[in-house]
């Protein structure tokens, strides 16, 4: 399976310097975390040793993963000014009944909503996409459903 992953420019950079410090600094820092508890003697007993070692297995995993995010990347370009309908990248104002809102559409492994951030795949994201300006959608959240009017798309 090649599924493709979704990334503003920002966070491709973000998720390569992650990926950077978890291979030099933080595999170097475990390997010697481990190597001070095994001088302790013996390991069925020794919480530092396994503490280290489970450590060890959340840095290899996190590693794995974000190699498989960067190599399936696909790269958002920032739409500045030239979305006629909102897609991938793409800043939607919107409002609703009581507030108003501005998102940026990006690929759910940046996501974050507290920040602006929707992903595509999102209710929201998915309601808005292929939208124009003046469109209102409804959208089911848990909350119930919402009504948004588009007001701008950059």
């Amino acid at each position: 399976m090649n599924e493709k992953t979704y990334l503003t420019k920002e966070g491709y950079e973000n998720l390569k310097s992650e990926l950077e410090r978890l291979l030099t600094k933080e595999r170097k820092a475990i390997s010697e975390r481990i190597k001070i508890a095994k001088e302790h003697g013996d390991l069925s007993e020794n919480s530092e040793y396994s503490d280290a070692k489970e450590q060890q297995s959340f840095v290899e995993g996190r590693i794995i993963e974000l190699e498989h995010i960067i190599k399936s990347a696909e790269i958002i370009e920032d739409s500045h000014n030239g979305c006629e309908a909102v897609n991938l990248g793409c800043t939607v104002h919107l409002s609703t009944s009581a507030t108003d809102l501005k998102y940026k559409i990006v690929g759910s492994v940046e996501a974050n909503p507290e920040k602006g951030l929707i992903s595509n795949e999102s209710p929201i994201g998915k309601a808005l996409l292929g939208k124009k300006e003046g469109d209102e959608v409804e959208v089911s959240v848990p909350a119930g459903v919402t009504k948004y009017k588009i007001k701008k798309i950059n």
